[in-house]
């Protein structure tokens, strides 16, 4: 799976676009005055506090420009800037029907698929009245490329008045994949862009991949951690590692050609522990359609409770050890 052999994937960025493109499914029907989800779960707190209530809030907005090869959330997205006014009712609505939501004592996440701070997804002119509804939570939580990083952050935060956190995708700091994944940015683009945040006291989220294409699973492991030293060495707060999915039509043709197949639960594991190792911020292990990852049926059920036991204490319980499978921590690669 090496990112410099032969590939049906091209290597200008235009011929990238217009390649993920034509793989893709159709995109969902959605009503741009209304969240496609929302949620409420909880989080270890920060600095290992206790859990708070989380209320998640998946806006529905213009897809983002950048066409990054693994995204699958341009599903939930719309051709065309929303309506005026159509965000803040979108998180009036979300937050009506969270009953028993304590907002003093709860977070705030508005993800919406892209960058918050990209003005033809979110309309600057929406800014205050979203912040009226989010500034009597604890802290907001925004997602962000780190090319829409800068003043309408700051803007934003004042605007609250509370703390910011903006969630910025690494995903990986392997140079050859981070540049096929086209993403359109540097590690150096991404070191400013926490800079930045960091300067203006806003907290900062990293994305990462677990198994980006064109790695082995032991290759996926090692850059999962080299990307975790990264992230917090840029001063992340927070790293939420997310096992690479299939699902948007490019990933399923990688996956045909032998140059993607999605990571282990033992990687996923691995990873996250190492993580916690460290002890510079909070990690997490993203377990939304965990399903999809290939499975051990002897222990797949103790693996991911093991996981969201890291992700609610933010420790490591014993290794899951397993006759059918060896129950390996760590992946010995391919």
């Amino acid at each position: 799976m090496s990112p410099d052999g032969p590939s049906a994937y091209p290597d200008a960025p235009a011929d990238r676009d217009r390649w993920i493109l034509e793989r893709r499914p159709p995109r969902n029907r959605l009503d741009p005055r209304r969240p496609y989800a929302f949620l409420v779960e909880a989080e270890p707190g920060p600095s290992g506090g206790p859990a708070v209530d989380v209320a998640t809030i998946f806006l529905t907005n213009r897809e983002c420009p950048w066409r990054c090869l693994m995204c699958d959330l341009w599903r939930d997205t719309l051709e065309e800037t929303v309506p005026p006014g159509a965000i803040a009712e979108q998180v009036r609505y979300a937050l009506d029907r969270m009953p028993g939501l304590v907002p003093e004592r709860s977070e705030l996440k508005l993800y919406n698929a892209g960058s918050f701070f990209d003005p033809r997804a979110i309309p600057p002119s929406e800014y205050p009245e979203v912040a009226r509804l989010a500034a009597p939570f604890r802290r907001t939580i925004v997602e962000c490329h780190p090319s829409a990083v800068g003043r309408r952050c700051v803007e934003f935060r004042d605007l609250i008045g509370r703390p910011l956190e903006v969630a910025m995708g690494l995903e990986t700091v392997h140079p050859v994949v981070l540049d096929r994944l086209n993403k359109r940015m540097t590690l150096d683009a991404f070191r400013r862009a926490a800079g930045f945040l960091a300067e203006h006291s806003i907290a900062l989220r990293v994305f990462i991949l677990v198994r980006p294409p064109w790695l082995t699973e032991a290759e996926g492991l090692e850059w999962a951690k080299r990307s975790l030293d990264f992230a917090f060495d840029c001063g992340a707060a927070t790293c939420s590692l997310i096992p690479t999915r299939g699902g948007n039509g490019a990933m399923e043709s990688l996956a045909a050609s032998g140059e993607y197949a999605p990571p282990s639960l033992a990687s996923l594991e691995a990873a996250a522990e190492y993580g916690l190792s460290l002890r510079e911020g909070r990690v997490f292990a993203d377990l939304w359609g965990v399903d999809a990852i290939p499975r051990c049926p002897s222990c797949s059920a103790a693996r991911v409770e093991r996981l969201r036991v890291m992700n609610a204490t933010q420790q490591a319980p014993p290794p899951v050890r397993c006759p059918e499978c060896g129950g390996p921590t760590d992946p010995a690669g391919e």
